[in-house]
């Protein structure tokens, strides 16, 4: 199978090279960059050297088009949804890793994003790409949109008790802890060394773009509207998301009560772990044990003095939060074993 990925040159693009260079099924046979086009692309990615000779083209949709089978797409939002007609009508099979077609109702980019989609037409086509959710329908998909990074610790976290219908679905609060990779690989003076490094920063306290796709997707699954409040931090790692996660209990729950209705919800999938130990250091899920895996790690605790019901979950915001569910979609548009290519265990310590 030919994979071609287009805006290669970023962390998420970097992130995909890795993977399929090394996925035992499939050949990169086109990654683009405009501003590194005929350059190597260890020289931008060095840790791909020695692995690849290819070198980077010029982002031409309709070329590119040619040269694979299966397309992904790592550009900046707004990008790709300018192409994507293209794409469709020759039949590619696209994996959309940007924010073009995460949402259904065209209106939410003008609240969210600030612009007019350019192809609101292919938004009901395109599948929301969480495996968890929607397997079945990826299976049959053309075009697939993967979930931002946020989103998916927060839907992963909160979706099993959400659909239970044990908590008050309109009063949920998210607080989301992320790495400095979340902001992409172009140099801004908040990403700058000096002014990031130490700090614990809110930069999103309200209205940050994720919530809409938390909402879309939390709703579809109980039937009912579902509203969350949430907040994000910038913190001193490169990569990871912790997102802790307050919901309030309609009535007393048991620990034993929490872990059935997680476990049936999760049962057989690959990439769900859960965490709560009552031993050692990493008694919660903790970024700093998914780093380079495609594995979401999920805890919790009840708080019996508010009837508040605690979940936490951690992932890697590059991999399960981008490129490792990016190619675990393919994997099951492919009809190949899910865990292809992403049977990586993190690295500790990091």
């Amino acid at each position: 199978m030919r994979v071609g990925i287009f805006g290669a040159s970023g962390y998420v693009g970097g992130e995909l090279l890795r993977l399929l260079l090394a996925h035992p099924k499939v050949e990169v046979s086109a990654a683009t960059s405009n501003t590194y086009a005929n350059e190597y692309v260890f020289r931008v990615h060095p840790n791909l050297k020695g692995r690849t000779t290819l070198k980077f083209i010029k982002s031409n949709p309709s070329k590119v088009a040619d040269l694979c089978d299966v397309l992904f797409i790592a550009t900046p939002h707004g990008v790709s949804s300018t192409f994507m007609p293209h794409l469709m009508e020759v039949g590619l099979r696209v994996i959309d890793v940007s924010a073009d077609f995460r949402l259904k109702n065209p209106e939410d980019y003008v609240k969210w994003y600030g612009w007019h989609h350019k192809s609101p037409e292919l938004l009901k086509k395109a599948v929301y790409g969480l495996p968890e959710l929607h397997r079945e329908e990826i299976r049959r998909a053309q075009l697939v949109a993967v979930p931002g990074c946020m989103a998916t610790a927060g839907i992963l976290a909160l979706a099993p008790i959400v659909k239970s219908g044990k908590i008050d679905i309109n009063r949920i609060i998210l607080d989301f802890k992320v790495g400095s990779s979340g902001a992409g690989a172009k140099p801004s003076l908040s990403t700058h060394h000096s002014e990031h490094f130490g700090v614990i920063r809110p930069y999103k306290p309200v209205g940050h773009r994720h919530t809409a796709e938390i909402e879309q997707e939390l709703s579809l699954l109980c039937g009912e509207k579902v509203k969350v409040s949430m907040s994000a931090h910038a913190v001193n790692v490169v990569r990871g998301i912790l997102s802790t996660c307050h919901t309030f209990l309609k009535e007393p729950i048991t620990p034993v009560e929490v872990w059935r209705i997680y476990r049936e919800f999760y049962s057989n999938e690959p990439f769900i772990r859960f965490i709560r130990d009552v031993k050692g250091i990493y008694r919660y899920p903790d970024p700093k044990i998914v780093v380079g895996s495609n594995y979401c790690d999920i805890g919790f605790e009840i708080d019996d003095h508010t009837d508040r019901l605690v979940i936490l979950s951690a992932i890697d915001n590059l991999m399960k939060g981008a490129a490792g569910t990016a190619v675990q979609d393919m994997n099951i548009m492919c009809g190949w074993d899910e865990s292809e290519g992403l049977r990586y265990l993190a690295l500790h310590p990091v």
